[in-house]
């Protein structure tokens, strides 16, 4: 299992992909076959939803059977609704987007630096740049998630958020490369190009899809697809440099996403 891959981010993809769907809890020993054959063992699975109960994104509840189980929390079915506008919207859409920009000003007192600490890793979390200390920014789409993260993390007494247009002095592709790494944007999305645009060509030379096979491909493309919506934010493509590979990247997920999803819900339900 490759670093990115751990048991927790993977038992969250599955719930995002799949466990949501489900009817009630999902029983403890289900996840463990399901989680399986993406190389979590059952000690790590046990491990990884009790600190997810922990952070209260999963509940702990009996299946109809009496069976012990786990159920997401409204939060947990918030962030991944938050999650599907990120993951599935379509990348030229993100791309093209003329709506500007939304600023994200705070001041935090300094008896409550520990809020100041979560305030920073949330909005880079939701994939915001710097553009001053203490004033971050990001393409105006994310309005609407920025505004109900913050509030359900109880930090909008510390925030100002406030839409516009970058006017200079630096002409904005300049100034958009000191906002993010995007040196870095770009390895992650080579990394997952270099992952799974090899798995994407063997599918397209096969005439099946066999459900085991899909599940498990499909759940790894999506555990390591997830996290670069967040990272790269949906830039325009005017400010990125040439060659950027996001749209490629973008494209490779896509593929494997119409071709593997539904196949990978049989082994879900055998």
């Amino acid at each position: 299992m490759s670093e990115q891959h751990t048991p927790r981010s993977l038992i969250v993809t599955f719930y995002g992909a799949y466990g949501r769907a489900a009817p009630g809890p999902v029983a403890v020993a289900e996840l463990v076959r399901l989680l399986a054959p993406v190389g979590v063992d059952a000690p790590s699975v046990r491990s990884s939803v009790s600190r997810l109960k922990r952070r209260g994104l999963l509940l702990p509840a009996r299946t109809a059977t009496g069976a012990a189980g786990y159920a997401l929390s409204p939060d947990a079915r918030q962030l991944l609704e938050d999650g599907d506008r990120r993951i599935y919207w379509p990348w030229a859409d993100r791309r093209e987007g003329t709506g500007g920009w939304v600023l994200a000003v705070f001041s935090v007192p300094e008896a409550e630096r520990s809020k100041r600490h979560v305030l920073r890793s949330r909005l880079a979390g939701l994939g915001f740049g710097t553009a001053a200390p203490g004033v971050w920014i990001a393409p105006a789409h994310l309005y609407e998630e920025t505004r109900h993260t913050l509030a359900r993390l109880h930090l909008t007494p510390y925030v100002d958020l406030f839409r516009g247009e970058h006017l200079g002095f630096t002409p904005t592709a300049e100034a958009v490369s000191r906002w993010w790494d995007l040196t870095s944007l770009a390895k992650q999305h080579d990394a997952f190009l270099d992952r799974h645009e090899p798995v994407l060509r063997s599918w397209q030379s096969r005439p099946d899809t066999p459900a085991p096979e899909a599940y498990r491909d499909y759940l790894l493309a999506l555990d390591s697809w997830r996290h670069l919506p967040y990272a790269d934010p949906g830039l325009p493509s005017a400010l990125l440099p040439e060659g950027w590979p996001g749209g490629r990247a973008a494209e490779v997920f896509r593929a494997l996403d119409e071709r593997l999803r539904e196949a990978g819900r049989g082994f879900v339900a055998m």
